[in-house]
């Protein structure tokens, strides 16, 4: 976030002297409320260009084996203009190297979710996914598993069959 800040200021500064320069150039004809028109202006440009393109950036930064599996659009509060161009501000995604299955089990599998907010850092949550029940369970510090590595009493939560985490972790590369 802070770099961000930094980048915008720095946008506002570079369009400023872009006026100032241009006024040098045309001998002062310039009015003298182009320079902070301009500043402002860069950096209204800067800030939504930050913000619509942070999902594709941060997609872009995911490592190999994660994939994005849903997304959040936002719109309204004082961006108007989101009514009519929401913006992706938090995604999930699914690490498909921490895939771990049970021999005895095979319709289920624990992989780690990943969750990424903007201006938030990403946390990551092993769940315990049954495929053919359509259900997850998040794992935490108090799972407990029993002899053979089978899951003791998981808090089982009933999913939609087309939840896109669900598809993500059970029918795209399913090859546990």
């Amino acid at each position: 976030m802070f770099f961000e800040l930094i980048a915008t200021i720095v946008a506002g500064v570079g369009a400023a002297g872009l006026v100032l320069a241009a006024n040098r150039v045309t001998g002062g004809r310039l009015p003298r409320w182009a320079m902070p028109v301009a500043a402002g202006l860069a950096m209204i440009a800067y800030t939504i260009w930050s913000e619509y393109s942070w999902f594709a950036r941060a997609r872009a930064g995911l490592p190999e084996g994660v994939v994005v599996a849903s997304t959040v659009e936002t719109r309204g509060g004082l961006r108007v203009w989101t009514y009519a161009f929401p913006y992706v501000s938090r995604f999930a995604a699914i690490d498909r190297r921490s895939l771990r299955t049970h021999p005895e089990l095979p319709g289920q599998r624990i992989l780690h979710v990943m969750l990424f907010a903007r201006w938030s850092p990403p946390s990551q949550l092993p769940v315990l996914f049954d495929c053919e029940g359509h259900r997850r369970a998040d794992l935490g510090p108090m799972t407990r598993f029993g002899e053979g590595g089978r899951v003791i009493d998981p808090d089982w939560r009933a999913l939609e069959a087309g939840d896109p985490l669900l598809r993500a972790a059970c029918v795209e590369g399913s090859d546990g």
